[in-house]
């Protein structure tokens, strides 16, 4: 018998019904949350290790928003909207690659350098008041989180340390920086971006859909954070005699450096408002970054990322862990692509959410107060 128990406070149905229809398949409402939500706070982009020298770029494209993040000539990490200030043409089509010291438009060969100032826009030397300094490229904040770079499309983005709100402090000992990347997936969904965030933050549908999960992480155990403004977010245990989550709950790998005794015992989930998923186990760290690219349809770049250390060690795998997620996540985005479909059917309404939903609810009271502030 299951020592677990639902300890989470009552809620009331009337309180804790899901969103209407539209809210998942609307393609007006849907660029309404990306004004409200995305394209005004912190979105995770990717790892600092991907563009390590000057000129090393990767794209970011979500919804109508196409974003080039790059190093340059002095080593800062640059966004810019990927957009030519000639005649709006985009300049890159390629999802990653080099730029040769420069970032020229193929249209016309209006010239950038690195750092998003305008170098060179042929035939203009006859337009009375042109100047090359009044057209650099449409720049994008940026930041970074121990080896995780963001980026926000707002004009007057909120201070990061605010939208991290003491992530950074709780997550100090996994040391993320110091890991690197040895595994990327990329997914493809059918579904809307709020229902993968939604799946992601419980584990009732763990012992029907996951039990490889269930066998080695109680779906009951752990305990959820109170959300917060930017964040969703708690630990689940594992199970006694598991060391990780992997294809048979052991591994070979050590533990991260700096983890306490309780920390090695946990994974934790946590949703950083509105794209990242951090999962941080006590040998790796798998990290996930959501892309909209429509009502239905969202992509969702997952990666794998382990200890140099490790890495470096005769007979390093991480096919264990990477085995173990593939198929988990494959089951998750059945359920989510399944949802979709649901939702957009002439026969749903809204149900109820359990009281260990609270996640879910959250999300969407959310959803609703940041883009009420935008009507």
């Amino acid at each position: 018998m299951s020592t677990y128990s639902n300890t989470r406070p009552a809620v009331a149905v009337s309180d804790a019904m899901t969103l209407p229809q539209r809210y998942y398949t609307d393609p007006a409402w849907f660029q309404r949350e990306m004004e409200a939500i995305h394209f005004d706070m912190w979105l995770c982009a990717g790892r600092a290790g991907q563009i390590p020298d000057a000129g090393d770029y990767f794209l970011r494209q979500f919804a109508n928003a196409s974003v080039i993040i790059t190093r340059d000539e002095h080593g800062t990490i640059r966004a810019f909207h990927n957009v030519c200030r000639h005649r709006g043409t985009m300049l890159c089509q390629q999802e990653e690659g080099k730029f040769a010291g420069r970032i020229q438009c193929q249209y016309h060969a209006w010239t950038y350098k690195l750092d998003g100032t305008l170098a060179n826009a042929p035939h203009m030397e006859k337009v009375q008041g042109f100047c090359e300094v009044d057209y650099p490229l449409n720049s994008v904040a940026t930041a970074e989180w121990d080896g995780h770079i963001f980026i926000n499309l707002s004009a007057r983005p909120i201070p990061f340390e605010q939208h991290l709100a003491g992530l950074d402090r709780k997550f100090a000992p996994w040391r993320m920086a110091e890991l690197q990347m040895v595994e990327r997936r990329v997914y493809h969904l059918k579904a809307n971006w709020k229902l993968i965030i939604q799946n992601y933050s419980e584990c009732l549908h763990c012992p029907i859909v996951h039990p490889l999960l269930q066998k080695q992480s109680h779906y009951m155990s752990g305990d959820n954070e109170p959300p917060q403004p930017t964040y969703l977010g708690g630990r689940m245990d594992l199970r006694e005699g598991v060391q990780s989550l992997t294809m048979d709950g052991s591994t070979k790998r050590c533990s991260l450096p700096g983890l306490s005794a309780d920390d090695q015992r946990y994974v934790y989930y946590y949703c950083l408002l509105p794209n990242f998923f951090l999962n941080l186990h006590p040998d790796y760290m798998l990290t996930f970054t959501m892309w909209p690219k429509a009502a239905d349809q969202t992509d969702i770049i997952c990666e794998w990322h382990f200890h140099p250390d490790e890495i470096r060690k005769p007979g390093f795998t991480p096919q264990d862990a990477v085995q173990f997620w593939d198929i988990t996540n494959q089951q998750d985005w059945q359920l989510s692509d399944l949802a979709q479909q649901g939702i957009g059917s002439k026969g749903y309404q809204p149900g109820p959410y359990s009281n260990r939903e609270e996640l879910l609810l959250a999300l969407d009271r959310f959803v609703l107060q940041r883009t009420d502030k935008k009507r």
